[in-house]
């Protein structure tokens, strides 16, 4: 249907503004350039906004040295939402790059085509006015010439007249007159036929150029200021469009926060201090009551007030009267297989070698960290060793292929540094093994006989002994799990590290899946946000593969599906273990 505002146009109802309609599609062009460059702006903005978000989370990322507090829940937590503001800032990077493709780009190209489009229809415009105007013109001068030639015939009739009562003047004179006054009647005559042609010609051309010349210019620049208004819509409409587009994925970061702080658990972080700080000490006796009276020297009563440090203060070693470890005396906590920590080359503290100076429980630790090392490196140069003695053997068989003789002195080196990690890593199992007697011992002697470190001393108290630090100490949390594997060539106790010896198809040769030790059932839903770690429901049951070596993770395989496998918080499961 048809309405009042469709069958107006510029054609009929601004014929005579040509002056005007120019100078407004010319302000139009301008607007749409003027936008152009606010959503280019607005670009550069998005990109800004993107590189300062990126350059904050680099600028917050766990340095190296803070890597082993990242451990805590709410650390954890901050870094997976550092890692979805930098998801966010690609967001704005998508929405600055598809304004500059989708909006920029096309209006460029618009603002173009529209104002050559306009030059076009303008140079038409101009060149049918001056064709009209030229008909005027020849119009004005064939007027002019009809008006001359008019009052030159009035004038030559009023002088044949005059003539013709004259009787005093000859009959040729008066013929003169007659001659005269006959041509220019024939030039007044032609002189109004020229104007009446040029009338008549200039007439439809001025019919022609204001009904149909002029106004199909004007339709013209009137589609195109409408094209451009049009394309201002669709433009804000895309560009509404693309930012829209990304809400989901910009929903999925908040989300994906939100999901990160309810990673937080206080009670998991207050275990974890426990884990990392706890010395295996007892608290000190009270101080006893000496009489003087009766004699008795003080130097006993002096030398245990001594000993005892007020909290906070510390003495030589690092240690405070609690037993544990100064931030200066810490190091960093090894991870499993460099998955959830840095292990570097688990370098022993500087001290003594069996680390006896260091309170029972973190001395267990870094013996710990120090046999996983070794067992590493054991099995790095048997391994190496098989494949010396591999390519000897091919030698041996083919010599062409090359000299046996050139094997001997690698294999001859790998053998001496193999022995040598072997004695090592027998050695470390004996500390560790006496770390781990004298822990137990601890919890099974009375309190009378146990010594105990104050402050890098031993000291014997009266009472007995407290069955739940028995139990305290017997936890997982405690950290006196014990690994199942051994390494061949190596010997050890058969007491050692849950009464289980070398094994030819242990994990480290084994190519298939090593059998289950156990299983365990899942006491809390654990979320995987760590290289390594796997996610697991609650009540969710699971196969056993490695207990916890003393970091916290427990090594488990899915029972179903695609035997997923990896590793598990130890405090979030319940485990129980196959009989031997």
């Amino acid at each position: 249907m048809t309405t009042a505002t469709d069958s107006m146009n510029w054609g009929t109802e601004l014929w005579d503004q040509y002056d005007n309609l120019s100078a407004h599609t010319l302000k139009g062009i301008d607007f749409l350039e003027k936008y152009g460059h606010f959503v280019k702006d607005r670009a550069t903005i998005e990109y800004e906004y993107a590189a300062k978000l990126r350059r904050l989370v680099k600028t917050y990322q766990p340095k190296k040295k803070d890597e082993e507090d990242y451990q805590f829940t709410s650390c954890k937590a901050f870094k997976i939402l550092m890692n979805e503001i930098n998801d966010l800032a690609g967001q704005h990077e998508v929405v600055a790059e598809n304004l500059q493709a989708n909006v920029i780009k096309e209006l460029n190209a618009l603002v173009k085509d529209i104002r050559e489009e306009r030059k076009k229809q303008l140079q038409e415009g101009n060149r049918l006015t001056q064709t009209l105007q030229t008909q005027l013109e020849n119009l004005q001068r064939s007027k002019k010439a009809y008006d001359k030639a008019f009052r030159d015939n009035e004038k030559a009739l009023e002088n044949f007249q005059k003539a013709d009562a004259d009787l005093h003047l000859s009959r040729a004179e008066v013929e003169k007159q007659r001659a005269n006054l006959a041509y220019k009647t024939q030039v007044c005559d032609t002189a109004k036929n020229e104007y009446a042609m040029q009338l008549q010609r200039t007439n439809e051309l001025q019919r022609q150029h204001f009904r149909s010349g002029l106004p199909e210019v004007f339709r013209q620049l009137q589609e195109l200021d409408e094209k451009r208004i049009k394309n201002i819509k669709n433009f804000i409409r895309s560009s509404v469009d693309i930012e829209r587009n990304v809400f989901p994925i910009i929903n999925k970061c908040l989300d994906g926060i939100l999901k990160a702080a309810d990673v937080i658990n206080e009670k998991e972080d207050t275990m974890l201090v426990i884990e990392r700080y706890k010395s295996g000490f007892l608290p000190p006796d009270d101080i006893p009551f000496e009489d003087l009276s009766k004699g008795c020297s003080d130097s006993g009563s002096a030398n245990n007030i001594n000993n005892i440090q007020i909290s906070g203060k510390l003495k030589e070693g690092g240690y405070t009267v609690k037993g544990t470890i100064t931030g200066k005396a810490m190091k960093k906590r090894a991870g499993i297989f460099h998955i959830f920590g840095s292990r570097g080359n688990a370098a022993i503290a500087d001290g003594k070698e069996d680390l006896s100076d260091l309170p029972p429980n973190q001395r267990r630790k870094k013996l710990m960290q120090k046999v996983e090392e070794l067992k590493s490196k054991v099995a790095q140069e048997t391994a190496a060793k098989d494949g010396l003695m591999k390519m000897k053997g091919v030698y041996e068989a083919n010599p062409a292929l090359g000299d046996p003789m050139t094997i001997e002195g690698q294999l001859n080196e790998c053998s001496h540094r193999l022995d040598k990690l072997q004695g090592e890593l027998k050695r470390y199992q004996g500390y560790l093994e006496d770390a781990i007697k004298g822990i137990q011992s601890g919890q099974n002697n009375s309190l009378t006989n146990s010594p105990r470190m104050v402050n890098g001393s031993r000291h014997h108290r009266n009472s007995g002994g407290s069955a739940a630090e028995e139990e305290s100490l017997s936890s997982p949390e405690s950290g006196l799990g014990t690994s199942h594997t051994s390494l061949p060539g190596v010997d050890s106790d058969p007491d050692q590290y849950d009464g289980h010896t070398a094994d030819p198809e242990s994990e480290y040769y084994e190519a298939d899946l090593l059998a289950p030790m156990g299983v365990c059932k899942a006491l809390y839903p654990f979320e995987a946000t760590s290289e390594g770690s796997i996610p697991m429901a609650q009540d969710e049951e699971l196969h056993l593969i490695e207990e916890d070596q003393g970091d916290g993770w427990t090594r488990v395989r899915r029972m179903h599906g695609e035997l997923e496998e990896g590793f598990v918080p130890t405090s979030y499961i319940e485990t129980t273990l196959f009989d031997k």
